[in-house]
C-alpha cells in the first residue's frame, strides 16, 4: 500500500471526524467523498469500503468517550462516590433517559435498516436531507425561546428525553443528521444549545457503538494484512479530528447557534448540484 492511499485514508478520517458530530451530516459527506474516493481504489471492494467507514465511526465515537468520560462513569455507577456525591447523582442525567431517547430511532432503525440502505444512500437524496435538515435548523433558532428552561443535561426529564428521541427518526435519511435533528429538536423543547449538543453527543455513543459492533462482527474477514495499514491510519485520523473538533463545537454553539451550519448545508447542497448535476 503506498503513501498516497494512506493519505486518503488520513483525510476520509478528517472528514468523519469533523463532521459526525457537527450538524452538517457526516453520512451526506462521507457518501459524496466515497463516490470522489474510495471508488477509486482498487483494493477496497464494496465490503471493504463499507467496513473502512465503520471502523473510522468507532475513532469518532472513542473521542466522545473521552471526552465525556466522568459523564459516562458516573451514569454507569462505576466510580466511588462519597455521600455528597450521591446526593448530587440523584439529580443528574441517568443511563435511563438516555435509554429512553434510543428508543424511538432504534425501533425504525432495525426495521427499515435494509430499506435505507438500498433506497436511501445516493446523492440526490442526501441534498434533499441536507435541506430540510438546514430549514428545521434555522426554525431552531428562530421559534426556540429565547431564554432556555433547560441549561445543562441534568435538568431534562424523561418526556424530554423521549421527545427528542423521536425528533432523532428524521436522522435515519441520510444528510439529516442525527447531532442537527437533535440539537433542533432540543431547543424547540426549551434546551439551551449547549445542552440539546452534551445529550446529542451522550446519546450518540451507545446507538452507534451498538451499530458499528454488529457491522464489525458481519464483515470481521475484510481485516487483511493489505487493508489494516488503511484501517489504523483512517481509525486514526478520526479520533484525533473528532476530538478537535467536538471540543470547540461544545465551547462554541452557545454562541454561534445553528444558522451558520445550517447555511453552510444549504451552500453545500448549491455546490454539489452545480458539479453532479
Amino acid at each position: 500500500m503506498d503513501i498516497f492511499t494512506l493519505l486518503k485514508a488520513v483525510i476520509l478520517g478528517l472528514v468523519e471526524g469533523l463532521t459526525e458530530f457537527a450538524p452538517v451530516s457526516s453520512t451526506g459527506h462521507m457518501i459524496i467523498v466515497d463516490d470522489m474516493w474510495l471508488q477509486s481504489e482498487e483494493f477496497l471492494t464494496k465490503y471493504v469500503a463499507n467496513t473502512f467507514k465503520i471502523v473510522i465511526q468507532l475513532g469518532s465515537i472513542l473521542a466522545v468517550v473521552v471526552v465525556f468520560r466522568d459523564r459516562f462513569i458516573q451514569m454507569l455507577g462505576l466510580g466511588k462516590l462519597g455521600r455528597k456525591s450521591k446526593e448530587i447523582s440523584k439529580n443528574r442525567l441517568k443511563l435511563s433517559q438516555v435509554i429512553v431517547g434510543l428508543i424511538p430511532a432504534g425501533v425504525l432503525g432495525v426495521l427499515f435498516e435494509d430499506y435505507i440502505d438500498e433506497h436511501l444512500f445516493s446523492i440526490t437524496t442526501v441534498l434533499i436531507g441536507l435541506v430540510v435538515g438546514a430549514v428545521l435548523m434555522i426554525a431552531a433558532d428562530l421559534f426556540g425561546p429565547k431564554e432556555p428552561k433547560i441549561d445543562t443535561v441534568d435538568q431534562i426529564t424523561y418526556k424530554q428525553a423521549l421527545s427528542v428521541g423521536l425528533i432523532q427518526c428524521f436522522s435515519l435519511w441520510p444528510g439529516f443528521s442525527r447531532s442537527g435533528s437533535t440539537i433542533s429538536g432540543g431547543v424547540l423543547l426549551g434546551m439551551s444549545h449547549r445542552a440539546a449538543a452534551d445529550f446529542t453527543f451522550i446519546m450518540a455513543v451507545p446507538i452507534m457503538a451498538g451499530a458499528s459492533g454488529i457491522s464489525l462482527l458481519k464483515n470481521w474477514q475484510y481485516f487483511t494484512l493489505d487493508a489494516m495499514p488503511f484501517f489504523i491510519a483512517g481509525f486514526i485520523s478520526a479520533f484525533v479530528f473528532a476530538l478537535v473538533s467536538i471540543r470547540f463545537f461544545l465551547k462554541l454553539i452557545n454562541k454561534i447557534k445553528l444558522m451558520p451550519f445550517a447555511i453552510y448545508r444549504i451552500v453545500l447542497v448549491i455546490v454539489i448540484w452545480v458539479l453532479y448535476f
